[in-house]
């Protein structure tokens, strides 16, 4: 798996070398960067898409048929001519005016940033959405500035990395580049395996779908692919309607959308500030709802507010400035009122709001009583980006079956995660099954979770029990590196690195299949051949008594308990014996290679 955060670091390395040579600020050099990120991003799934489309193209007279935009827009992807292709300008001559150019209007190029300029528009020629969006300011930039950049760009890590790249991405440099618009205002990128809990929890299958806090599009990109994996076409199955009131990430957005083939209408700019603006009219008319709307937003004016509607409940907590303190509630209030008689709606909300006190109590006393609370989970800190806090996914759905809407299921994630470096939690792909598997429970989808133990049984190519499995994987691992330690002590000094990057190899690939056998066992012991139950410490269904025992929280923990501090496995005697060791190990190593350079540096005269 590529480490992104690595990734990002030496991207931001040596673009920021360029852009402390250049004469351009950090806002003139954002976008442009950003633009050729795009183009290269664009590229990888192009590439992608050809190889899927040449794979059983017909030929004629011996030639395989060449592929077209139509070919590009019914697999969702965005087609782009040869001069709006990241290899083309790439591998262009390094003078420019003499290769003579000619741009889109036939007129001859001089120099590397008209001819980028000209990637951008014919690439807005192919997505209706995309005009006037993408940057066209490289004529800013000298040709050796930007040839640099588009060498730096030129990355096969950012073909192996999914999902929303751009976002992640531009957040990155944007926190970089310029503080004053990457603002402390609550706005933040939305991790992916978050967004992937949401999807696949509401499991988006065909209407309107509106996200009025969107960002740079990763609701959309992922409920696309969500519908594309269904076998339908989420563009014919789907409408995407997005606002977001800061246009730099609306630009992102379609950008981002247009990358993955997605058609969208997004808004941005004050007519766009969801909190006074209904800006496409969808209120009761949406089958989805997906938001990381921005935490704890105060001053909000509360008449403004009041007169834009979308507020079945009436207004949070207003003071003597006619201002709403924390604006958590309005969009609590927002996305149930989007809602139509059978919608869903899951959104990214602080950990405070599931017992905040005051007119929030009330809103949420009165949401719990419609019965269209679905499910709420705790998740724990680290798993944003730039944050390190923890929050909420809350869960609506107006089209719950009778039996169901005296109930709420909540889940206590706070403990169960993967640990990706010291500040960056997420939940692995297999966590994301579980967790929807314990949904599956709970709506009575029987099937689903059948299915998925079938899943992990294919991935592990065995049917033996999930427990007997991890135990002797795990017996696998600790003769492994036993065996590793003795091949590389007994090494040659020159053959060490390779035995050891041998052996490092094979752990991995068992360490991963020790992790699904693990992720398959974990759920397995809980919830056997598929029948819901309560698990201490990890999930509840709570009926609406209990809810109002319990002063009308949301928050799981109220709910789940503690769960059992679990025996695991490790003999601690045994475990600090081994450090020691190991310890000892490195120390004698550390003693070799301080006599080794004072001898070198003696030899040196130094």
């Amino acid at each position: 798996m590529v480490n992104i955060r690595k990734l990002e670091a030496e991207l931001w390395e040596s673009a920021d070398l360029l852009r402390a040579g250049s004469k351009l600020t950090s806002n003139q050099y954002c976008m442009p960067v950003l633009g050729l990120i795009f183009l290269r991003y664009a590229y990888s799934r192009f590439k992608m898409v050809e190889a899927e489309i040449l794979k059983n193209r017909p030929s004629r007279g011996g030639r395989v048929m060449p592929v077209e935009a139509s070919d590009f827009a019914a697999k969702s992807a965005l087609y782009l001519p040869k001069e709006a292709q990241y290899d083309y300008l790439l591998n262009l001559p390094e003078d420019i005016a003499a290769a003579e150019l000619k741009n889109r209007d036939g007129h001859i190029m001089s120099s590397l940033g008209e001819v980028v300029n000209n990637a951008m528009q014919i690439i807005e020629g192919q997505s209706e959405q995309l005009t006037g969006v993408l940057p066209k300011s490289y004529t800013d930039f000298s040709d050796e500035i930007l040839s640099e950049l588009l060498r730096i760009f030129n990355n096969s890590a950012l073909d192996e990395v999914g999902g929303d790249i751009i976002g992640r991405i531009y957040e990155y440099f944007l926190n970089k580049f310029a503080k004053n618009i990457a603002s402390d205002d609550g706005v933040f990128f939305t991790p992916k395996s978050l967004v992937k809990m949401i999807v696949n929890i509401i499991e988006p299958k065909g209407g309107v779908l509106l996200d009025p806090a969107c960002g740079s599009g990763g609701m959309f990109i992922q409920s696309g692919d969500f519908v594309n994996q269904s076998g339908m076409n989420a563009n014919r199955a789907m409408t995407f309607y997005g606002q977001e009131k800061v246009e730099y990430n609306a630009q992102l957005c379609l950008m981002n959308m247009a990358v993955h083939g997605l058609t969208g209408v997004i808004k941005s700019g004050d007519e766009a500030n969801t909190f006074y603006h209904d800006a496409h009219n969808l209120n009761g008319h949406c089958d989805y709802v997906m938001a990381n709307p921005p935490f704890n937003v105060d001053k909000v004016k509360s008449e403004s507010a009041s007169a834009a509607g979308r507020l079945p409940f009436g207004l949070p907590g207003v003071n003597k400035n006619k201002e709403i303190g924390n604006a958590n509630y309005l969009w609590i209030s927002y996305f149930y009122s989007y809602l139509n008689e059978h919608g869903r709606a899951g959104f990214v909300m602080a950990s405070s709001a599931t017992d905040s006190q005051g007119k929030d109590k009330n809103i949420r006393q009165s949401l719990i009583e419609t019965g269209h609370v679905d499910a709420v989970i705790s998740v724990g800190n680290n798993f944003f980006y730039t944050k390190s806090l923890p929050c909420s996914l809350w869960f609506f759905d107006k089209g719950k079956s009778e039996k169901a809407k005296d109930t709420v299921l909540f889940i206590d994630a706070r403990n169960y995660y993967t640990v990706v470096d010291r500040t960056l939690n997420e939940w692995s792909e297999w966590q994301l099954k579980n967790m929807n598997a314990i949904v599956w429970l709970y709506r009575g989808e029987i099937e689903k979770y059948k299915a998925l133990l079938e899943e992990y049984r294919m991935a592990l190519g065995s049917d033996r029990s999930f427990a007997e499995q991890v135990h002797e994987i795990s017996e696998e691992v600790k003769t492994l590196r036993t065996e590793a330690k003795k091949a590389v002590g007994s090494a040659g000094r020159r053959e060490k690195k390779s035995i050891q990057e041998e052996y490092d190899a094979k752990l991995t690939g068992l360490a991963d299949i020790l992790a699904i056998a693990r992720e398959a066992n974990w759920l397995y012991e809980k919830f056997g051949d598929g029948t819901y139950a309560d698990i201490s410490g990890l999930c509840k269904v709570a009926n609406r008594t209990e809810i109002k025992e319990k002063g009308w929280s949301l928050t799981p923990g109220a709910y789940v308990g503690v769960a059992p501090v679990e025996d695991d496995g490790v003999d601690f005697k045994e475990r600090m014996t081994e450090i020691h060791q190991e310890l000892l190990s490195l120390q004698e190593e550390s003693n070799k290679l301080m006599e080794i350079i004072s001898k070198n540096l003696g030899e040196m005269g130094l």
